[in-house]
């Protein structure tokens, strides 16, 4: 029988902490090893316990969960973090910074609901995010990866592309390895890059907002109708699809509300399978980190078509997921690590040495 998965508690409301470890304990194979009211306690109990995971509070006296993340990460402890977040227009500011400091994902707190409902729906939630952690736990070990400020510089070359568009798509891990790729990204760009990571509605506004001050090319979330300009970046909007479509001459966006593919929407798959429609083989699509298997039919047909397709390595994924389904089908005409992505979207995907 695998050993559990040990999970220490860091949160500064008494009862959200009581709540936590009886949702926890009700998840199979999961350890509650100890619990901390702030953040300067939590790091203090890493350093003691070495738990696989902790959940941790955004905001908490002393020290907040972000510099709790950057602690971690100057320290080279290897425990996870889950945030807990409110779903609101002020609480994620804090929460997309946090996912792109490191924190392996977030769950929200449920709000306006009765307290069996609440319970219910935060242990499902946490279920989920303890099944990709043990998944990454259980695969190769690696350090804590340096923090990524802007990506570096960008890549240092007059473009010019063999594809009229990049596509990029991912899932946990995303904000981080968003944070690492688009600021290096060319700023001479002469395609448009079309991006989904899975997020609720208000995150993906807020880390299109962050990306946009981070990267030299303009970043912004998607809406109905915005025409799709080479040199930008457009992020599809949280819980909706994203789809390109000709306009009048142009290209646009389109967002609806079709049901999830695979369990995702936005679904990378919808987006990219309406790029192939425009543009044939003339695109490069780059599958990072995340769960699931998002992208695996577009990339098959993208494939087919005669377009590029990249996938991050393993040994730099939060979760080896999305890209090892695209791997795993031979799919892939390249697999790298990810501070060469950039590199090889810049390129079209045609790898210099």
């Amino acid at each position: 029988m695998p050993a559990p998965l040990t999970v220490l508690i860091a949160e500064d409301s008494a009862l959200y902490r009581q709540m936590l470890q009886n949702v926890l304990r009700r998840i199979e194979g999961v350890e509650v090893v100890g619990v901390a009211a702030d953040g300067v306690e939590a790091l203090a109990r890493v350093r003691d316990l070495r738990p696989d995971v902790m959940t941790l509070d955004v905001h908490m006296p002393v020290m907040d969960g972000i510099a709790v993340l950057r602690a971690l990460r100057q320290e080279g402890l290897p425990t996870k973090a889950i945030m807990v977040s409110s779903l609101t227009a002020a609480g994620s500011p804090a929460t997309v910074e946090a996912l792109m400091e490191g924190a392996f994902d977030y769950v929200l707190k449920p709000l306006g609901l009765e307290p069996h409902i609440a319970r219910e729906a935060i242990r499902a939630a946490l279920d989920e995010k303890l099944a990709g952690c043990r998944q990454a736990v259980g695969g190769r070990p690696k350090p804590p990866p340096e923090p990524v400020r802007s990506g570096g510089p960008p890549v240092s070359r007059r473009v010019v592309l063999p594809y009229d568009a990049i596509a990029i798509g991912t899932s946990t891990g995303g904000p981080e390895a968003l944070r690492a790729v688009l600021p290096r990204l060319p700023l001479d760009l002469p395609v448009p890059v079309l991006v989904v990571q899975h997020m609720p509605p208000v995150f993906t506004a807020t880390l299109a907002a962050r990306l946009d001050e981070l990267s030299g090319l303009g970043v912004a979330e998607a809406a109905e109708g915005m025409p799709v300009e080479p040199g930008r970046v457009y992020v599809a909007p949280g819980g909706r699809h994203l789809r390109l479509k000709a306009a009048g001459g142009k290209l646009v966006c389109t967002i609806d509300d079709a049901p999830p593919r695979r369990g995702c929407r936005p679904s990378f798959d919808t987006l990219l399978e309406s790029m192939i429609d425009l543009f044939g083989d003339r695109i490069v699509a780059a599958v990072l980190t995340g769960m699931g298997s998002d992208g695996l039919d577009s990339c098959r047909r993208l494939r087919a078509a005669g377009g590029r397709v990249i996938a991050q390595a393993q040994e730099t994924c939060t979760v080896y997921g999305m890209p090892k389904a695209v791997v795993d089908e031979g799919l892939a005409h390249a697999v790298l690590p990810l501070d060469r992505i950039a590199e090889s979207l810049a390129t079209g995907g045609l790898e210099t040495h």
